[in-house]
């Protein structure tokens, strides 16, 4: 069963100052909206592990239940002081980031989620890429490891915008079958499709069964629709796949100014009737 969810950057301030709001907030308007659940960016000021006291765990936990409203998944930042980069040459931040990531699978899993982004990071100057490919499977590995017991699966999101580690749908396969690891899959971010110039079914057919999750945006972190993308294609795709996770809009952050209710109701409002046509058109041909 496809669902739908919405991420919380574009109402966190996270990466442009927008108008921001807290967590407790963010839940109650996503879920009136009509989402089904939410993606959680771990980072000030909504989830960072180490902000979060037992009780605060537990009143998110309780705000998420009282609204109806399922943790989805949960995402680092890429960067910020920590850095977050598990390719780095500096030891000391590889091994911050995969405590980090730890941190968050625990919370993910407090929360009822199952599921953690992998972000590979990124080649820093004078760093062989097969060593910065080295340290990101390695730390994936333990991440990974640490995950498991918890029923946290880390799904690999390729990042062709933001880094030059992993940037396309071949790069997260390949890290996937390195790591070799149960609770490690796949996503991908329709608009980093967009900017290396593919076609997100594509990526859809090529990841298959271990496609576990999705970031849906249109060009230029646009919600679906009022953009380029080939939606009709893409939810074909899915359902020849059989894809039955979330469709989490990650868009509404790219710039000052953007209306975020107005966006999430926009991306709901265009891809759930979409996907809930094609069902039918389908089980009518049955």
């Amino acid at each position: 069963m496809i669902k739908f969810s919405y991420n919380t950057w574009p109402y966190s301030s996270f990466l442009n100052w927008v108008p921001a709001y807290t967590l407790d907030e963010t839940i109650k308007r996503l879920a009136k909206i009509g989402y089904d659940g939410i993606e959680i960016g771990a980072a000030a000021p909504h989830a960072y592990p180490a902000y979060l006291t037992p009780e605060r765990r537990r009143e998110v936990r309780r705000v998420l239940d009282e609204n109806g409203i399922a943790l989805s998944s949960m995402l680092v930042a890429p960067s910020g002081g920590p850095g977050n980069n598990p390719a780095s040459p500096d030891i000391n931040e590889r091994r911050a980031t995969v405590q980090h990531y730890k941190d968050v699978c625990q919370l993910t899993a407090e929360w009822g989620g199952k599921i953690v982004l992998y972000l590979p990071g990124w080649v820093i100057f004078g760093t062989r890429r097969r060593q910065a490919w080295a340290w990101s499977r390695e730390a994936l590995s333990e991440i990974a490891d640490f995950a498991a017991p918890l029923g946290v699966t880390l799904v690999i999101e390729p990042l062709a915008h933001d880094s030059n580690l992993s940037e396309g749908a071949e790069d997260a396969m390949e890290l996937m079958e390195d790591v070799n690891r149960d609770n490690v899959k796949l996503m991908f971010d329709g608009n980093h499709v967009f900017y290396r110039k593919e076609i997100m079914s594509d990526y859809v057919y090529l990841m298959g069964k271990d496609l576990k999750h999705i970031h849906i945006s249109d060009n230029d972190r646009l919600p679906p629709g009022q953009g380029i993308g080939d939606w009709e294609g893409f939810v074909d795709a899915l359902l020849d796949v059989g894809f039955d996770g979330y469709l989490t809009m990650e868009t509404g952050f790219h710039e000052r100014g953007i209306q975020k209710d107005k966006d999430a109701r926009d991306g709901l409002n265009f891809l759930k009737p979409l996907v809930e046509r094609k069902i039918v058109e389908r089980a009518a041909k049955k």
